[in-house]
This record gives structure tokens, C-alpha cells and sequence, in this order.
């Protein structure tokens, strides 16, 4: 794609470009966006910015909430979602300095970039290397109510078991609960929209590895992209999402990758493996090493788990984020780690045994999470594990090489777990946070934002009735 202004300038011209895009990410994770037509985009955009108000965004307040927003000229790509034909950019938010102007330290992508250069400054590599797993549901219908009244949702897909006796939808071919990972045709009613998904996704300048259904019966999909640089892989999740919602809503459903939409039916993560690169050598492999990972590699996991509970809070920063983490649905429990084992929460794939490939996956983030607050967490909670040498064998977190889900409950009073609500994972990163201030990567009043966010979504879900709470309660 184009790289100077010169070269958007011409693809502007030879797509007939009306309108130029600018997608901006809030606090919380979510693209917001400012167009403007596509003439205005010039070398003065480029040297002053766009001017927005950045208290809208939910970031700690700061002396000036006057923002420019300064476009990447590499991620222009055609929006295909928007009638009117649109190029779309991401790009930096700065704050109104003198005598210029200065990158805005809370910003997601700035705290993702000054992560990296603190490893690069660690002196223990110079590239993170990731790969996310993209979970979702999709739904044919989705309704929800949330006033005081009435409190209730509803969720349709014509795949599910319980679907079988609709008479206006149904081919016969329903899913059980549990039972959808890699169905074939005709079961697998949305093989299409995924391929779809991917196309669209490359077209993105994503690249995907594969797509299938998801063992959840009730219509989760999976799409894995290919391992590729940190702050890139985070500028694609937020443009994956983008592209995943919106090529749904075009088929007439809907997807969503909150982590537990439906009781008894798995809940969809979003696992992250990664592997550092020093002078374009692999830091994580070494051949005599405990499946092959190098004592680097026993270290930056011994950070993960060390700080696990404290990071659920930033890769898991949703109330809904915690009724996936239960056993018995393929999410992790135990703060251990394992090869082959999906049962702890960072897994070491056997098949990866080549240098470059070897890795490991951390398995509790899910997509509610900021995509760059969380690889940056992760890259930081993995340093100081490195930095201390914290090894994760010699602080009793494995390797566990069993099913921690069927342990006797003896057994299981011996582990140590991810905490069991939001509330929780909020107390651990109030307690347990020095890691990521480290190098000045996460400013404190961003820390304190999200905290505070965070206890005001969770207090705001724990004042609710449920509805359960009336088949529970009500005749009592």
C-alpha cells in the first residue's frame, strides 16, 4: 500500500476516493472515526493533524484535551463497508505542546510502541513476534432490554440444536451444544460468510492462516491470522474486528465476540502467541530446553504467571470476560503452564519445533480487551520475568502435564488460579502494577483510568437482578 502522501495522493485519483476515513481507538478498545473529503488531505494534515476533543475518549484528563490526530499513511486501505467511495487510515494522537507538539503518553497505539522500545532498550530483543486466534458467535438474532423494568435477551441462530423446531428456519441440520468444531457442509451454515470474512480481511492487508467453525453448537467460528510484529498484529485485530462485524451485518446477522454469550455453550477467547527475535534470531528456542524454549523463554512465561491475575484486568477487562474463565469449557483456570495442555493458561504447541516458529500461547485474553494495552501488558508482565529471572518451574506453576480440569479437589487446593470476577483481577493490578509502569510504558493516570473504569462496570452489573435470580428467588 501507498507510503507517501504523493502515492495516496495517486491511488485517491485512480479509485476516485471521495472521502479519506480516520479511525481513532478509545479507551476502552473501539475504532471512533472523523472523515473529511479526500482533497483535504495534505501536507499540512500531515505536519498539523486533526484536531478532536480527546475528553470524549475516555482517557484520564489531562491539562489540554485539545488532540490532533495525525494519520499512517502505510495503513490506507479502501473501506469496502461505506457507500461513498472511502480510503481509511489509522494513526497517532498527539497532545498541543510547545514549541511542538508531543505523542499523547495514554494513547493505546503510543503505549503499544513505547513498549517495544523498552525490550529494545532491555537488550533483550528487537521484534515481538504474535499470532491472536479471532473466536466469535454469530447470530442470526440478537435482542436484548435493560431498563429497570424489564430486564431480559434473546438470541436466535437457526444452526442450534434448539432450533430444530422452528417451522419458518430449519434444513434439519442442527448443532448440539459443545459440538461445532470443524463441522462440514451442510451443518456448517456459515462456511461462506467466513471465507468471506478472510477476503475481505486480506483485502485488509491481514493474513489469515485458516478459518473453521468453533466447537460452541450455537454458531462460534474461528479465524487464525498468520504470526506477524506486535504493534502490527494490533492494528490489525482492531481492523479484523472491524471487518468481521461488518461483513456479518451485510449477510443480515450479526457477530459478536463477547467471551460468554450463552451459558452452557464454550466461550470465545482470544489466545496470543508470541516469540522474540534478537539481530533476526529466535530468543524463545533452545533444543535442550523443556520443550525445546530456551531459559529466556522459561523466564518471559515466569513474568506471564507471576503477574497473571494482575494483567486478567487488561486482557480480560469485561464482567463477561469471567464467566468464561470456568472449567470445563476449554478456557484456562490454573496459573500453570504446560505442553499440549489446554487446561493451563499459557499452552506450548508441540507442533511448533522449528527455531523460528518455536512459542508458546497465553490462553485467558479475550476480545474485549484494548488489543494494544494488552500485547503491550503482555510484553511488559514477560520482560520483568526476564529481567528477574523469575523461572515458572521453581515457583511450582508447572510444567503441569495433565488435565488440570479432572485433578482431585485436594490437588486443586495446591494451584494457584485466575481470579474468578472482574473485581478481582482489579484488586490484583492495584496491588501488582510496577511492571508496567517500568520505562515509563504505562502512565499511572492511565492505570488509574482503567481501574476506575473498571470498578464502575463492575459495580454497575452487581446492582442488577438477573433474571435467574427471579426463577431462583421469587417465590421465596
Amino acid at each position: 500500500m501507498a507510503k507517501t502522501l504523493e502515492e495516496i495522493r495517486k491511488l485517491i485519483d485512480e479509485l476516485n476516493i471521495k472521502m479519506i476515513d480516520f479511525k481513532l481507538t478509545d479507551i476502552d478498545g473501539r475504532w471512533r472515526h472523523l472523515a473529511i473529503p479526500s482533497e483535504r488531505l495534505t501536507e499540512s494534515t500531515m505536519q498539523q493533524g486533526i484536531g478532536f476533543d480527546g475528553s470524549n475518549y475516555g482517557y484520564a484528563p489531562v491539562e489540554n484535551s485539545d488532540m490532533v490526530f495525525i494519520p499512517v499513511l502505510e495503513s490506507a486501505v479502501v473501506d469496502r463497508y461505506c457507500e461513498v467511495p472511502t480510503l481509511s487510515m489509522i494513526g497517532d494522537v498527539r497532545v498541543i505542546a510547545l514549541p511542538e507538539n508531543k505523542p499523547f503518553d495514554q494513547y493505546p497505539r503510543n503505549v503499544a510502541i513505547r513498549a517495544l522500545e523498552y525490550m529494545k532498550e532491555s537488550g533483550v530483543a528487537d521484534q515481538m513476534i504474535i499470532g491472536p486466534e479471532y473466536e466469535f458467535y454469530i447470530f442470526d438474532d440478537v435482542r436484548y432490554t435493560t431498563n429497570y423494568y424489564d430486564m431480559s435477551a434473546s438470541i436466535y441462530t437457526s444452526q442450534a440444536h434448539y432450533a430444530s423446531g422452528n417451522e419458518m428456519s430449519n434444513n434439519g441440520f442442527q448443532v448440539m451444544p459443545g459440538a461445532g468444531y470443524h463441522n462440514s457442509l451442510p451443518t456448517d451454515i456459515r462456511n461462506d460468510l467466513r471465507s468471506r470474512m478472510c477476503l475481505a480481511m486480506a483485502d485488509w492487508g491481514i493474513g489469515v492462516k485458516y478459518h473453521h467453525p468453533e466447537v460452541g453448537g450455537s454458531g462460534q467460528m474461528e479465524i487464525e491470522v498468520e504470526l506477524g510484529d506486535m504493534l502490527k498484529l494490533a492494528d490489525d485485530t482492531m481492523a479484523a474486528k472491524y471487518v468481521i462485524k461488518n461483513e456479518a451485518v451485510a449477510e443480515g446477522v450479526t457477530a459478536t465476540f463477547m467471551p460468554k454469550p450463552l451459558a452452557e455453550e464454550a466461550g470465545s477467547g482470544m489466545h496470543v502467541h508470541m516469540l522474540l527475535f534478537k539481530d533476526g534470531k529466535p530468543v524463545f528456542y533452545d533444543e535442550n530446553g523443556y520443550a525445546q524454549l530456551s531459559e529466556t523463554a522459561h523466564y518471559f512465561m515466569g513474568g506471564l504467571l507471576k503477574h497473571a491475575r494482575s494483567i486478567c484486568a487488561i486482557t480480560n477487562p469485561s464482567t463477561n470476560s469471567y464467566k468464561r474463565l470456568i472449567p470445563g469449557y476449554e478456557a484456562p483456570v490454573t496459573i500453570g503452564y504446560a505442553m499440549s495442555n489446554r487446561s493451563a493458561v499459557i499452552r506450548i504447541p508441540a507442533y511448533a519445533k522449528t527455531p523460528e516458529t518455536k512459542r508458546f500461547e497465553l490462553r485467558n485474553p479475550d476480545a474485549t480487551c484494548n488489543p494494544y494495552y494488552a500485547y503491550a501488558a503482555i510484553l511488559m508482565a514477560g520482560l520483568d520475568g526476564i529481567k528477574n529471572k523469575i523461572d515458572p518451574h521453581a515457583n511450582g506453576w508447572g510444567p503441569y502435564d495433565c488435565n488440570l480440569y479432572t485433578l482431585s479437589d485436594e490437588e486443586k487446593a495446591k494451584l494457584t488460579g485466575l481470579p474468578a470476577s472482574l473485581d478481582e483481577a482489579i484488586r490484583a493490578l492495584e496491588e501488582d502494577h510496577d511492571y508496567l509502569t517500568a520505562g515509563g510504558v504505562f502512565p499511572e493516570r492511565l492505570l488509574k483510568q482503567l481501574i476506575d473504569r473498571n470498578k464502575k462496570a463492575a459495580g454497575k452489573i452487581s446492582k442488577l437482578p438477573h433474571p435467574m435470580e427471579f426463577a431462583m428467588y421469587y417465590d421465596l
